[in-house]
């Protein structure tokens, strides 16, 4: 335990130049303490204490703004920068040395059952506001960009941007040319589709 707690630290440490010590980190970082309480929490939910594993997190998540399901399965060194308003839900399975930045989601669509939230490989970086939403596969070393809404499975080593999110990068290399002038405004498509209707029923 104290060797698991002794590199998340370490890990803390590496990825955020703000962090001066590891006293520092343990004591005061809302991520941390978040994940502390979520060990003991799914704990509880894997010997089927529901109630008490829903009190832990619950409690966790008024202390420090991160919602974490005691359900959900969580590797090692995961990174939580600032952590408020972080949501990550029942079935979602993140692998080892993830940073997942404030405002981020990992949650469902609403359209599955079961496995219903996504998976996240080894070293994957999900920027600020970003929502990852379905039971899906982002794959290893993948980088969501802030504000993204990714609602389908993300390549290895990837660079995914955008709502919804496409894939822009793979390995390093442009999938194609992202041009951000003529980017489609989807409330301005949805009026127009409206418009054709409202004019096809006026005609029939």
């Amino acid at each position: 335990m104290f060797k698991r707690l002794n590199e998340l630290l370490t890990a803390y440490k590496q990825k955020d130049p703000a962090a001066h010590s590891k006293l520092e980190i343990f004591l005061l970082y809302p991520g941390v303490h978040a994940l502390i309480c979520h060990r003991v929490a799914n704990w509880l939910y894997r010997k089927n204490l529901r109630f008490l594993a829903r009190w832990v997190s619950e409690g966790a998540r008024r202390r420090t703004g991160i919602d974490i399901h005691p359900g959900a399965t969580i590797g090692r060194r995961l990174v939580i920068d600032h952590g408020t308003g972080i949501v990550i839900g029942e079935t979602a399975v993140l692998g080892d040395d993830i940073l997942l930045y404030q405002g981020s989601t990992l949650g469902g669509s609403g359209k599955d059952t079961g496995k219903r939230h996504p998976t996240l490989e080894n070293h994957v970086t999900v920027g600020a506001g970003a929502k990852v939403l379905g039971s899906f596969t982002v794959g290893q070393g993948s980088r969501i960009a802030a504000n993204a809404v990714v609602l389908s499975a993300v390549p290895e080593y990837a660079t995914a941007v955008g709502v919804p999110a496409r894939v822009v990068k793979v390995a390093g290399r442009r999938v194609d040319d992202l041009d951000h002038t003529h980017i489609p405004d989807p409330i301005m498509q949805e009026l127009c589709r409206i418009n054709r209707r409202i004019d096809e029923l006026a005609q029939g």
